[in-house]
């Protein structure tokens, strides 16, 4: 009886299944009311006195081998079928998966926050749907300004103090009543202005502007400021400053860079004097200092704004803004980017 007991334990050790009928028909027949374990220990009453020891640690072995063998086999099967309900049929070939590129707008974007950041420009926000103070009268904009006319601003028709933002210079006025100098803070985001859309203008598109109030601040301090940034940007080190007006800037000035005339693209974009507009720029009003209660004698500034739709067009080389807009996948898929 003993050879038979030990040869059922090696029985039981040894099977294997992924059924749960054979489990459970496993069970019966060894642990079951009628099963070999019962009829084994029926056995062992008759078995001799010399013996009963031996077979008696043999017959529990087998009773506690058959016992952990239906438990690990359960459980094997409920692990198994949690991650076949979680995965899916884990013996499928694995697809490819296609990463995502980011959008060029994000691209340039990201890419100007960390040429300024490397300087000590920080970042910050604020909301897309603006009140009057700080869209134009904190900027400087009287009443009557052209920029306040309706065919350039989307007004909230039930509240004409609240509109959609124009610029987000608005950040910078939200930034400048809540922190003091010195500051010095570049504003991304979206903005709108009520444009008839064609292939150069839109009426949503985006901005980055900056913004440095300090002590002793110059004019020269912005040149140097957007020569090292189209430097980094562009590798063009040849820029020029023209004369503007900007309510919010005194004195103001257009940015140019030097693009080129190497291809027919350059004659093109530049209409044949090589020379390219990319942003505006000026010393920030005594004004607008007031208003956010920072003393003018003793701090000042310089701000200056670009439109990410208008440099990556440039950078990538693209007709349409329209194209920004579009989601169109075989578009979007040939930008990459780290950033």
């Amino acid at each position: 009886m003993l050879d038979k007991v030990n040869k059922l334990i090696s029985d039981v050790k040894a099977f294997k299944t992924t059924s749960k009928e054979e489990i459970e028909a496993f069970r019966i027949k060894y642990l079951g009311s009628k099963g070999m374990l019962k009829d084994l220990f029926n056995e062992f009453k008759q078995v001799d006195a010399s013996l009963k020891k031996d077979i008696g640690q043999a017959l529990n072995n087998l009773r506690n081998s058959a016992t952990n063998k239906v438990n690990e086999l359960k459980d094997s099967l409920e692990q198994n079928t949690e991650q076949q309900f979680i995965y899916g049929d884990l013996t499928r070939p694995s697809e490819p998966i296609e990463l995502g590129a980011r959008h060029p707008i994000s691209i340039v974007k990201n890419r100007i926050i960390e040429i300024f950041s490397r300087i000590g420009f920080n970042v910050s926000e604020g909301p897309e749907i603006e009140d009057d103070w700080h869209n134009f009268t904190a900027l400087n904009l009287p009443e009557h300004h052209p920029a306040r006319d309706m065919q350039d601003t989307f007004f909230i028709e039930t509240d004409p103090d609240i509109l959609l933002r124009t610029h987000t210079s608005s950040v910078q006025v939200r930034y400048m009543e809540n922190n003091k100098p010195p500051i010095r803070t570049i504003s991304p985001g979206r903005v709108f202005r009520n444009e008839d859309i064609s292939a150069r203008a839109h009426c949503i598109f985006h901005q980055v502007e900056g913004l440095y109030i300090d002590k002793d601040v110059s004019f020269a301090d912005l040149k140097q400021t957007l020569l090292y940034f189209t430097k980094e940007m562009f590798g063009k080190s040849k820029i020029r400053l023209r004369p503007s007006y900007f309510p919010f800037t005194e004195p103001s000035a257009e940015v140019d860079i030097y693009w080129g005339l190497e291809t027919e693209v350059d004659y093109k974009i530049t209409k044949g004097t090589g020379w390219l507009e990319i942003m505006g720029c000026g010393m920030v009003d005594p004004n607008v200092l007031k208003n956010v209660n920072i003393d003018a004698n003793v701090y000042s500034g310089f701000a200056f704004g670009m439109g990410i739709e208008r440099i990556a067009m440039l950078l990538y080389q693209i007709p349409d803004i329209r194209m920004f807009y579009e989601n169109d996948i075989r578009f979007l898929k040939q930008f990459k980017s780290v950033l």
